[in-house]
């Protein structure tokens, strides 16, 4: 059961548990645990049947507060597909979301963090960013500070919280980012650095070679052959 969070706050997220948990799978549950180097709890739920499950509940049209709370909610629970159903929350509800509330998304990210919820994450925290920026030319320094932070996946969220944004990506950050992250000799941070070039390879693939080229001595061999994959 979810405890610890206001009554008016918890009935969207006991109903998503009920609705999910009605449908687990221990036969699925195994081979999804066992892709996951076994470090975490299924249900056994993939993407699909999950996401209708949801739907199936009908439309929710949750205030800030109510958001955040079910977010909470989910996460607070053991198997890994109610912290994915948080994620799908905060990503279709973004915009109830504002600069303030990015301390609360990179402490999830840090909440027994593996790739999969982190990368979740990061798109949100990129959702949010972006959308800030017509009023707040300077939100993306709180990515600067990020990039520091003693946390891998909160430098790695840094990193990737650009991904699809096409015309509107600072490259300059890219850039100043992969230089930074460099030395890192950790595997998810190197592929980390080499998604983020290759997603600007799509929109500057000369910049993103030259890019490479120069920094051939410091970049892994992983993030060179990530980031020029298609280019």
């Amino acid at each position: 059961m979810i405890t610890g969070i206001a009554p008016q706050h918890l009935l969207r997220a006991q109903a998503i548990e009920q609705a999910l948990r009605a449908l687990a799978n221990p036969d699925v549950a195994a081979p999804m645990r066992a892709y996951m180097k076994n470090r975490f709890s299924f249900l056994g739920l993939q993407a699909v049947p999950r996401r209708a499950a949801v739907a199936a509940l009908g439309a929710w049209h949750p205030t800030h507060d109510e958001l955040l709370a079910t977010a909470h909610a989910l996460w607070a629970l053991p198997e890994r597909e109610f912290r994915y159903t948080a994620v799908d929350a905060l990503a279709r509800h973004h915009k109830r979301l504002s600069l303030s509330d990015l301390p609360v998304l990179l402490a999830l990210a840090q909440r027994e963090p593996w790739w999969d919820t982190v990368d979740a994450l990061a798109g949100v925290v990129g959702d949010v960013l972006r959308a800030a920026l017509p009023t707040t030319p300077h939100a993306q320094a709180c990515m600067d500070d990020a990039l520091h932070h003693p946390s891998l996946w909160v430098r790695r969220i840094a990193m990737l919280h650009q991904l699809g944004w096409r015309e509107a990506t600072d490259t300059s950050r890219v850039f100043a980012y992969a230089q930074a992250l460099a030395p890192d000799t950790d595997f998810f941070m190197r592929k980390a650095i080499g998604w983020a070039l290759r997603d600007l390879a799509r929109t500057q693939p000369e910049r993103v070679r030259q890019f490479v080229d120069e920094h051939a001595t410091t970049l892994s061999p992983l993030t060179r052959r990530e980031a020029t994959k298609h280019i």
